[in-house]
């Protein structure tokens, strides 16, 4: 395609192969939406379920009120893990529409160092960047698959974050209430119901009325803990998602990690020291109280309950806070990332099985407070059911930690440059059997609808392309299956890893426009192609 120096006319994509000489290029292909995490994504929950008193909070609790976000696993390349969620399990790239998952493979770049300088075939300017081609290339005219129709199709919003009822945005963080946190309210009232009935049983029915207040204190306590991860994450200028509060606690969906390990150690030693001190400050209160009364029962309760929410997120281990605190050790002791993550997880899986065998036989012991009398069948079937339960969290949370650990390792493997298509530039009256004819002769797999002074308008949709027959194809214009060029869909070909992924994931399209620093423009950048080398990464091994 043409070349104009600062004229602005579109000049052929990426000269990586003939810079690079052999680096493998990254087959793309358009692929349906993959899903999650996750991206996605340090989410800090909060810690285990009090025996005895209130559910507490879980760092690993997986939320099933979440809804799956099919962005989070791209956003999971900048986010800490996220054990709350299955985004590890798949990769959408931010920005890629519903329509690119009908595309077939073969679109896109190849696997192979493409022909150097000379070899390539040029554009309509004589100073074509040549752009490595497919091994089995496809002409743009047959590659992907329409939507039926020849119009463009405007690029989707993304989804906005969500997962309950809204309840404030403090710091400018939204912070929501999961349905099943309903379940969990209503549980803890029945339960500390119970307790209140044999030390205060002159309440009455009451007594269900201060367990509702000490279910609400207990999660205010919960969401205390979530703002402590999140005040540190914006000291540090990491942007926090949201924070949910849900059945196993709350979680704080930090979307990127701390880039040193000592903020790393502090952003998650925070939460369990604000526990320590909720749990001082509710036992300060109960000495000024009297015992045995409605209030010092409460104060008892919140300072027992956020003791234990404490001492459980302190364990070494993934996904909890303690085991990212292992992490930041000896990620600052042997200077990698990855170590500190493997080291850590390994720890959260060897604590998940400690917590299955072991919680009911403290419990079978009287380790834990109760006795030999008090202990029958169901109350067995109850503490093998919870140790269960948090065992598959904590090993659950732990596998998702080294998925993402390794989705981040990989990232700087997708740049903007190596992934361009080849774009040849046409005026908007063009016709497309013209335009295509240009563009195969080129070498290229992209259209630019430019003015007459070659400034770009446009990008002709790939997916509107295949919707046009080919026998009207002379009489359909380039300008009808074009979209409009915004800001945010000018991506600069120095991008690469989580910039390009955030670059993408803030304007969706299912194509963008790469120009070089100078503003001239390098080609065509496919939402498809960047995914398929997203998820080609993610199955490499570390």
């Amino acid at each position: 395609m043409d070349e104009s120096g600062g004229s602005g006319q579109p000049r052929s994509g990426t000269d990586e192969a003939t810079e690079r000489h052999g680096e493998q290029r990254t087959s793309s292909a358009p692929a349906a939406g993959a899903t999650r995490s996750g991206p996605e994504r340090p989410e800090h929950p909060t810690g285990p379920t009090p025996p005895t008193a209130a559910p507490g909070t879980s760092e690993a609790a997986p939320s099933p009120d979440r809804p799956h976000d099919p962005t989070d696993s791209a956003r999971g390349a900048a986010t800490h893990s996220d054990p709350s969620s299955g985004a590890e399990d798949g990769a959408e790239v931010p920005g890629a529409s519903p329509d690119q998952a009908e595309a077939p493979a073969g679109s896109g770049s190849r696997d192979e160092a493409g022909p150097s300088a000379q070899d390539a075939p040029h554009g309509p300017s004589d100073g074509a960047h040549p752009h490595p081609e497919p091994e089995h290339p496809r002409t743009l005219a047959h590659s992907g698959t329409g939507t039926g129709t020849g119009k463009a199709q405007p690029p989707r919003r993304g989804r906005e974050p969500g997962g309950g009822l809204l309840m404030g945005r403090p710091f400018g963080v939204p912070v929501y209430v999961a349905p099943s946190w309903f379940l969990v309210a209503a549980l803890i009232t029945w339960v500390f119901g119970g307790q209140l009935d044999r030390v205060l049983p002159e309440l009455g029915v009451l007594r269900y009325l201060v367990s509702l207040f000490f279910a609400v204190a207990f999660y205010a306590s919960v969401l205390v803990h979530e703002l402590a991860h999140t005040v540190a994450a914006l000291r540090f200028k990491l942007p926090v998602r949201r924070i949910q509060l849900q059945f196993f606690g709350g979680v704080s969906e930090i979307e990127k990690e701390a880039e040193t390990p000592g903020r790393e150690f502090v952003l998650s030693f925070v939460g369990p020291l604000l526990s320590l001190v909720l749990s001082g400050l509710f036992y300060l209160a109960m000495l000024a109280v009297e015992p045995g009364t409605v209030p010092g029962v409460l104060l008892a309760g919140l300072m027992i309950s956020n003791l234990i929410v404490a001492a459980f997120n302190l364990l070494p281990g993934l996904p909890l806070d303690g085991g990212r605190m292992l992490r930041a050790v000896v990620w600052k002791i042997t200077g990698r990332p990855m170590s500190g993550t493997i080291a850590a997880a390994w720890v959260g899986r060897a604590l998940a099985v400690s917590v299955l065998i072991g919680l009911p036989l403290l419990t079978q012991s009287g380790a834990l407070g109760a006795t030999q009398d008090h202990v029958g069948g169901m109350d067995t079937v109850t503490d093998a059911l919870l140790a269960a339960i948090l065992a598959a969290i904590i090993w659950t949370g732990a596998g998702n930690s080294l998925r993402m650990a390794r989705l981040r390792e990989h990232l700087p493997e997708l740049r903007a440059r190596s992934l361009t298509r080849r774009a040849v530039p046409v005026e908007t009256s063009t016709p497309l059997s013209e335009a295509l004819r240009r563009a195969n002769e080129a070498g290229a797999r992209a259209l630019v609808v430019v003015d007459a002074d070659g400034e770009p308008l446009s990008l002709v949709r790939e997916a509107a392309i295949v919707g046009v027959p080919e026998h009207r194809r002379p009489w359909v214009a380039v300008s009808g299956l074009a979209q409009d060029l915004t800001d945010g869909m000018r991506v600069s070909a120095e991008l690469a890893g989580e910039a390009l992924l955030d670059t993408l994931r803030a304007t969706p399209a299912t194509e963008y426009l790469v120009v070089e620093d100078s503003g001239e423009i390098y080609g065509v950048l496919s939402a498809a192609d960047v995914e398929r080398a997203f998820v080609k990464a993610m199955a490499r091994p570390s």
